[in-house]
């Protein structure tokens, strides 16, 4: 038998402002060497679950637990803060909130340092782990200069240097291009082949895996275990099929637009016009400037050159928690006050909002976190909408949800522009597709004539949706 080396017994956590329990009598164990995966509804507790395998919580929280949590044999509380993490490594969903340091180079040796590595060996970890990364060029670059995409490999990079026995990953895909995603599948694959490595991850978007993990946890809707299973491949999320009705009139017209900062150039001049209720997914590799364009349309990034001419815009950023200004989820999702309140109630409902409406904007899940934003933002009724992965997250019900809310609105006349490397969830919703890569915008595209050429797909790091061909007739 293999050694079970993270152990749980009738655990159950609960955040000390909270009435109930975020994860109720959870007992399971992982085996040296086991890939497992993680699943459930957004806000269940698949990150709180990760976070006390690592000994980050309940210590960092304040939070109460009950029931015994085993690692590598000893009880949890036996090791001293901070002590367990070379062995157990994380990759968190949020990459920013791991990062202490300017670059891709001192983050790394900020991590070999804090594990009292000699100076003279730290020369070759860094330069072994960004080979195995394929982060080689970017050594010297400024970690926040970088795409959220590029990001997540950096995090899992310092992840790796610490040469650890578990990796945990919450949701590490989530703001990978899907070429790069495979490639991360495909990587991990292999590098855990080679070292046994002991991988417990937290994941919505199954498909994406294939057949890499070889178990399933699955968590309901109250932090109970429901299902411990062997893990099977996973359909794609089928979405409804829709029809847009475009409105003539120019709700956004961008003309030579270019960006440069701090003399360096992310966006090369380009052009292109949205009409009133069209949806528009943009799309492309990481590190191809499809943020900085969002934010650009949205004056956070002042344009170098051009003229933009719009309706007005909302904007949900990739990291959502930049918006929040309000104590509660209700006071968020209200702060405009353009909306009456049955519109108020009805988006929290929609969006499943209404069971968290009296807890703080960050003490809720990742995606919850951008429930709450899109909400806001469609509160707030901007003629022109600019969404930073607003799938990333979100399990079905929510991915389902947030397709039939922008369908709705694009039909009363908001226009969108969607950010998304969900590539199902793009061909399902847009009528059009921006495709820019290294800065440059390669052209605005029918959404019908991106699909299937594999050629443009695979030179902007995209893979053809799955289930493409039901959408045919109503490209046609």
């Amino acid at each position: 038998m293999l050694k079970e080396i993270l152990s749980l017994n009738n655990l159950s956590f609960r955040f000390p402002e909270d009435q109930t329990a975020t994860l109720q009598d959870i007992s399971f164990a992982v085996s040296k060497g086991e890939k497992l995966v993680i699943s459930g509804p957004s806000g269940c507790g698949k990150s709180t679950l990760l976070y006390l395998l690592n000994r980050l919580y309940p210590d960092n929280c304040d939070g109460s637990v009950d029931g015994e949590i085993l690692l590598f044999g000893k009880p949890a509380t036996d090791y001293a803060p901070g002590e367990i993490n070379h062995r157990v490594a994380t990759v968190f969903q949020d990459p920013d909130s791991q990062f202490c340091m300017p670059t891709v180079e001192d983050e790394l040796a900020f991590t070999l340092e804090n594990l009292q590595v000699p100076f003279n060996n730290m020369e070759t970890r860094i330069t072994a782990v960004l080979e195995l990364t394929g982060l080689t060029h970017l050594r010297h670059t400024v970690i926040q200069s970088l795409s959220g995409g590029t990001k997540q490999r950096v995090a899992t990079a310092c992840a790796l240097i610490m040469e650890p026995e578990v990796l945990l990953l919450d949701e590490p895909l989530s703001h990978l291009d899907p070429y790069t995603a495979k490639q991360f599948v495909e990587w991990l694959t292999d590098l855990q082949l080679k070292t046994q490595l002991t991988i417990v991850a937290v994941e919505h978007r199954l498909d994406s895996w294939g057949t890499f993990f070889e178990r399933e946890i699955q968590l309901d809707e109250n932090g109970c275990l429901v299902n411990d299973q062997c893990f099977s491949p996973k359909q794609p999320i089928l979405f409804p099929e829709r029809a847009s009705v475009l409105q003539p009139q120019t709700a956004l017209q961008v003309e030579n637009l270019s960006v440069t900062i701090k003399n360096k150039q992310l966006l090369t001049p380009l052009s292109f016009s949205v009409c009133r209720g069209e949806i528009v997914v943009v799309a492309g590799p990481n590190g191809s400037g499809k943020s900085t364009l969002v934010k650009s349309l949205c004056d956070i990034y002042k344009p170098t050159t051009g003229t933009i001419q719009s309706d007005g815009t909302g904007y949900v950023p990739q990291s959502p928690e930049y918006l929040f200004l309000t104590q509660t989820v209700q006071k968020e999702v209200a702060y405009s006050g353009s909306s009456n309140p049955t519109e108020i109630t009805s988006l929290m409902t929609r969006l499943r909002l209404d069971e968290i409406c009296e807890d703080h904007p960050f003490a809720i899940s990742h995606g919850q976190k951008r429930r709450v934003a899109i909400a806001a933002m469609l509160a707030d009724k901007r003629p022109v909408l600019l969404m930073d992965e607003p799938t990333s997250g979100q399990d079905k019900a929510a991915l389902v949800e947030l397709f039939e809310l922008i369908d709705q609105r694009s039909k009363e006349g908001t226009t969108f522009l969607i950010v998304t490397h969900d590539m199902e969830f793009a061909a399902s919703i847009a009528d059009s597709v921006l495709l820019i890569k290294d800065g440059e915008l390669t052209g605005k595209f029918d959404a019908k004539d991106v699909w299937h050429n594999e050629e443009l797909l695979e030179s902007h790091h995209l893979l053809t949706p799955k289930g493409v061909d039901r959408f045919a007739e109503s490209f046609a």
